[in-house]
């Protein structure tokens, strides 16, 4: 797993939306702390709920000048609906390759459902330099981050 203090992985992948266009993680840095929200699958009832609390919390993430990602080995499509249902106000990211989750260390299977080569559920805040200030992974993936925890980190960012 990335750890607090480490650099964080750079990757590219594809925003989920209509346009589908490239995403890399180098562009987002330097503009203030950036959330990569890593979930396993959209349309799940806890990564929905988990996606909904951080859209909740958009005026926190605003207040500290922080951009949220979503990412999922999810498809483009898969992410645009999800992202559409929900009416998320930020961008969900679609690792279908896995590089961004093989490179956190955050692959996971979940025979029982069919799902191999998933995103465990976690969450990373970078500073400026894209240094990791703050990690988060599930033990389960069922679990939601402490989402007081990771305010506090984003804020003090």
């Amino acid at each position: 797993m990335v750890a607090t203090g480490d650099t964080a992985p750079s990757f590219t992948a594809t925003v989920g939306d209509s346009d589908h266009e490239t995403f890399d993680l180098d562009d987002h840095l330097g503009d203030g702390p950036v959330v990569l929200a890593f979930f396993p699958g959209a349309f799940t009832p806890p990564c929905s709920n988990e996606m909904v609390a951080l859209d909740d919390h958009a005026d926190e993430f605003d207040a500290a000048g922080a951009t949220v990602f979503g990412i999922s080995a999810d498809s483009p499509f898969s992410l645009g609906a999800f992202g559409d249902e929900y009416d998320l106000g930020f961008d969900l990211v679609s690792d279908t390759s896995r590089d961004a989750i093989r490179a956190y260390d955050l692959e996971i299977d979940l025979p029982d459902l069919g799902l191999h080569g998933i995103a465990n559920r976690a969450v990373y805040v970078l500073d400026d330099d894209g240094a990791v200030v703050y990690a988060w992974e599930a033990d389960d993936p069922t679990n939601e981050p402490p989402y007081d925890d990771l305010l506090d980190a984003v804020a003090s960012a």
